[in-house]
């Protein structure tokens, strides 16, 4: 990758993650990158293929927080699906949060343009992710909790943003270990986890 085209990309991550996708122009991206428009344009012919690259940006690491926490959990499928939990609790306290960067570009977009394709297929992707490990961890349906699981996850992020509470991390950390639990497989069975993190 060019560094004119990173200093762009990394411009563009900051302000459409701070300021949203529609209220920041390519005129501001060109002028805080400090490229030529015409350098600008060589890379990114139009501004959705910006905001694409954006979203490809995030998706790497998010979904790269997301496997390292599941990680960090241990090798047990059933500890990986509540510990991915805690890329969540990073998440939230980050300076600027601002909430899922999916979930805002596509309450920016329209259903059926390539930015809300991407949006969608990447929580397809996480969903696929999580179904395995509940598959791996014995779950009775995987699809079912994998669901649960994600739509607790997306509640989470945007709960972060709406009242930056510390607490909403690890509501949704003690529910996701709940759920587990709930299926009646894997170390939470007895509904006690016997290594908390």
């Amino acid at each position: 990758m060019s560094a004119a085209r990173e200093r762009i990309l990394a411009t563009a991550f900051r302000l459409f993650y701070a300021k949203g996708i529609r209220a920041v122009g390519v005129d501001l991206i060109i002028a805080e990158s400090g490229v030529a428009k015409a350098t600008f344009y060589k890379h990114f012919p139009a501004k959705d293929d910006l905001v694409l690259a954006y979203l490809d940006k995030v998706d790497g690491i998010w979904s790269g927080q997301l496997h390292d926490a599941a990680a960090a959990a241990g090798p047990d499928p059933a500890h990986q699906l509540v510990g991915l939990f805690d890329a969540l609790g990073s998440a939230c306290r980050r300076e600027g949060y601002r909430g899922c960067a999916f979930i805002n570009a596509a309450a920016e977009s329209s259903p059926g343009t390539p930015i809300h394709e991407r949006t969608v297929a990447h929580k397809a992707s996480v969903l696929a992710w999580v179904r395995e490990l509940a598959q791996q961890a014995g779950a009775p349906d995987p699809a079912g909790l994998a669901r649960s699981l994600t739509l607790l996850l997306d509640g989470g992020l945007a709960s972060g943003a709406l009242d930056a509470s510390p607490e909403a991390p690890e509501a949704a950390k003690a529910s996701a270990r709940a759920l587990v639990a709930a299926v009646g497989t894997g170390p939470f069975a007895s509904g006690i986890d016997p290594t908390p993190r």
